[in-house]
């Protein structure tokens, strides 16, 4: 079930509604007027998600001083979200897309392949939306290293423009 729709930069951002970190829900509705970043991570607790989520979680301050908020999703329950996020001390929400129809609009959900192995997972990528509901930048096939920092200098950049 790959994504034939790719979203780019100026599209509005599809809607959500998930579960999430510390009984939370976040809404897209409910973000309207203010710019976000919405990162997609392929599991919790693995090496590269744990040193990304960390990192987001070391720049939050910094991202909320720029008037942005900071949402994860990945396909995991919410229980395996709450025990990563308490082992790591994570205050932004873990959002549980397990219906797979969030990683499925954003053009995340992709056909893998590892050890000569193909299966269906979600591909790191971060979405800037800006306050008006559009994606301002897009970020594909991330690798972890100096990503949060890129991200924070566009947010930083996107600010009151929003």
């Amino acid at each position: 079930m790959e994504n034939s729709q790719v979203l780019k930069v100026g599209d509005k951002a599809p809607a959500f509604s998930m579960a999430a970190s510390g009984g939370r829900t976040v809404e897209s509705a409910a973000l309207k007027g203010q710019p976000f970043v919405l990162y997609f991570y392929p599991k919790a607790d693995t090496p590269g998600c744990t040193k990304e989520a960390c990192g987001f979680n070391e720049a939050l301050q910094a991202f909320e001083q720029a008037g942005l908020s900071v949402i994860g999703v990945s396909r995991d329950p919410v229980k395996k979200l709450d025990s990563f996020a308490a082992k790591y001390n994570l205050t932004f929400p873990l959002a549980s897309d397990e219906d797979g129809h969030v990683t499925e609009a954003y053009g995340v959900w992709v056909e893998k392949s590892m050890y000569g192995r193909t299966y269906m997972g979600i591909e790191r990528a971060t979405f800037l939306i800006d306050a008006k509901g559009d994606i301002a930048y897009i970020w594909p096939k991330v690798k972890v290293s100096g990503h949060v920092d890129a991200v924070l200098a566009q947010a930083q950049a996107l600010g009151g423009a929003a």
